[in-house]
């Protein structure tokens, strides 16, 4: 077979192995393409998972996390129960939707409800901040000898281009307590964290000419090159790639994509003055630019005093950016390949407590999801009247992560070794949520 004929028959086993909506399956890619380059050498196996990430990420899917640090209370936001003693003062409005409320603290959000889907039956049994949080980000529960990835590191290890200068994951806001990495996948991908939105990333500007710094850089590579021993030399590699690609960042044009100074005045006043709003609008930009997967962190929600009053406050904050998010990826075509979470590690206590405010809950709680595919204009799940109890389509944590892969045509299932020698796969069973989807 000449080099002609295995690059077309390498190219058509790859058109074969990806056709279709429902996503790449790892054992399907690489059945389509053995024949016609691992056994010719045309393909490494690190080849092939570029060549699979580059196949998947020319799709276009990205991920938009809205943290709701602190847990919310769902009962002052996406389920409110006002003929109940547990809605306490807070009342429901009616959404875009017929027969859908939502609590009064959202009525911008209420007019996109066209758009979102909201699960009220989310159930887990973490309710400690630390250990909620590391669950609600990876999909697995901490444990001391393993440090699991964010799904965020796994989405840019799957669907990221490793070609662009931009970070595939940017994490933008205050992290606080049970913040997580990429875990056993390496610094490669860890989130570039943002402290905020309206400055751009420090230390990227040049302090000298870009030629001068590129000599310096070559500098660097030669004396990384004589570190000494093997184990010397693997750091030191590992070493001289963060430094590339912070590198190559500073010099990029595509450094622009953070400044959102360079959007007008009026798209700035959409999404509001407020550090969450500049936030989306960050991400919305940078996900335009190519960045897969972004994280903008809102609260601390924790309320276990003066609930209503602070909720009131933090849905200000939240309601008129969110809603112009959605508007905004919507408008721009970007929405049906961007999936927009909104979630926190868990839920408040039904029963309002002595100092007016709810503690931790895990039992029923709330999450809403908009784009990638998910149809909205509806509610999944149910409670019991007073909240305390999920009565309908119970949704846990890893029911959850499979609802995100099915959105953004990831295999569940794909492995990643641990440093152990310990295969792990991105989601340890579940099922996802099918009826989200249209």
């Amino acid at each position: 077979m000449t080099t002609t004929q295995q690059n077309f028959h390498l190219d058509r086993c790859i058109e074969v192995s990806i056709r279709g909506s429902s996503g790449v399956h790892r054992r399907d890619f690489l059945h389509g393409v053995s024949a016609a380059a691992m056994a010719t050498g045309m393909l490494s196996w690190t080849d092939l998972l570029v060549v699979e990430a580059s196949r998947l990420r020319k799709r276009g899917m990205a991920c938009i996390l809205l943290w709701m640090k602190g847990g919310p209370s769902q009962f002052e936001t996406f389920s409110p129960t006002p003929d109940h003693d547990n809605g306490g003062e807070t009342q429901a409005i009616n959404t875009s939707v017929a027969g859908i409320q939502l609590a009064e603290n959202l009525p911008e959000t209420a007019r996109m409800m066209n758009d979102i889907c909201v699960i009220r039956s989310m159930t887990s049994k973490e309710r400690s901040h630390r250990r909620a949080s590391f669950l609600l980000h990876t999909g697995y529960i901490p444990t001391p000898s393993l440090r699991h990835p964010s799904f965020g590191s796994i989405v840019t290890q799957q669907l990221g281009d490793p070609t662009q200068n931009l970070p595939g994951f940017v994490r933008i806001g205050a992290e606080g307590r049970g913040a997580t990495g990429a875990g056993f996948l390496g610094v490669k991908f860890d989130p570039f964290v943002m402290r905020r939105a309206d400055r751009t990333p420090n230390n990227t500007k040049l302090l000298t000419q870009s030629p001068r710094f590129r000599r310096r850089m070559n500098l660097l590579d030669q004396l990384g090159t004589r570190a000494g021993t093997a184990a010397m030399e693997a750091q030191a590699a590992v070493h001289r790639e963060l430094y590339e690609r912070a590198a190559n960042l500073v010099l990029s044009p595509d450094m622009s994509a953070f400044d959102i100074q360079q959007e007008t005045a009026s798209v700035r006043r959409a999404y509001g003055e407020t550090k969450f709003g500049q936030g989306c609008l960050l991400a919305r930009r940078l996900v335009e630019s190519g960045v897969t997967f972004v994280e903008v962190i809102h609260g601390n929600w924790d309320t276990h005093l003066d609930n209503f009053s602070r909720s009131r406050k933090l849905c200000a904050a939240l309601d008129q950016p969110y809603a112009q998010l959605l508007g905004d990826l919507k408008q721009r075509g970007m929405l049906d390949r961007t999936l927009v979470v909104w979630m926190g590690e868990f839920g408040r206590t039904p029963r309002i407590n002595p100092r007016a405010g709810r503690d931790h809950y895990s039992r029923a709680f709330s999450v809403a999801l908009a784009g990638g595919g998910v149809r909205g204009g509806q509610v999944i799940g149910r409670t019991d009247a007073g909240g305390a109890e999920v009565t309908e389509r119970p949704v846990g944590v890893s029911d959850l992560f499979q609802t995100f892969c099915h959105s953004l045509r990831i295999d569940a299932s794909h492995e990643n070794m641990s440093p152990v020698g310990r295969p792990i796969k991105i989601v340890e069973g579940g099922e996802a949520v099918r009826e989200a989807f249209a």
